[in-house]
């Protein structure tokens, strides 16, 4: 047990050695196998996405999907003020998540996307046509800070209100840029809910005002895994 717990620990201090913050995106743990994919989902805290399909999906089809993911976290990437991690899905496959500041899509407040957040919104839409065989989710996240003249009732709820027309404003971008409406299956606001990040601190509300993408495997794409025909 010792020996497993300090393996984990090892494989996850590299994943965050190997996380690269220059150039364009971050990349954290791409390319390293359904095992680190699944602990850096459960670092990420992510709540698992997608409909689980019926019966388990196989070792052979889950590493085709894998490889699929490790090359779309890749693109993900290359798009600028793009966060990508590799997290894992309802059905246990590897997912990818992408996260944008909310400081860099919105003005404070507000819900209607900067004109400077169009191109990466635009560059990411790219992506999605590219991998259309994975199905898309959509979640906006606020801080915990209250509203002026407000009760942290009302607060949270308009947290949770603005979050959601973030989401649906990254949706109908993203939509308007050519990505099918089908593709991208559930668009939510949770307001402060599951921060990433302390709320006591600017830095960490800063995080955790933030709008979440998720690429995972669609069913069409997880029945050309089990085949064998998944490219």
């Amino acid at each position: 047990m010792k020996r497993f717990k300090f393996l984990t620990f090892a494989m996850c201090l590299a994943v965050l050695v190997s996380c690269n913050n220059t150039g364009k995106g971050a990349l954290i743990g791409a390319g390293g196998g359904a095992l680190l994919g699944a602990i850096v989902g459960k670092i990420a805290g992510n709540t698992a996405v997608g409909a689980a399909v019926g019966g388990a999906v196989g070792a052979g089809a889950g590493a085709l999907i894998g490889k699929k993911m490790d090359k779309a976290a890749a693109a993900a990437a290359e798009i600028e003020n793009a966060k990508v991690e590799e997290v894992t899905d309802a059905n246990g496959l590897k997912a990818v998540k992408v996260s944008f500041d909310s400081g860099i899509l919105f003005n404070t407040g507000k819900s209607d996307l900067q004109a400077s957040a169009k191109q990466a919104l635009s560059d990411f839409a790219g992506v999605l046509k590219t991998y259309n065989d994975t199905d898309v989710a959509i979640q906006g996240y606020t801080d915990n800070q209250g509203w002026r003249n407000s009760t942290a009732e009302q607060s949270y709820q308009k947290n949770k209100d603005l979050s959601l027309k973030r989401a649906q404003s990254v949706s109908n971008y993203l939509t308007s840029q050519g990505v099918s409406y089908g593709q991208i299956k559930s668009c939510d606001g949770f307001g402060e809910e599951n921060p990433v990040a302390d709320n006591s601190t600017a830095a960490g509300q800063q995080q955790n005002r933030r709008v979440e993408v998720y690429m995972y495997a669609s069913e069409a794409m997880i029945k050309a895994a089990e085949a064998g025909t998944l490219q």
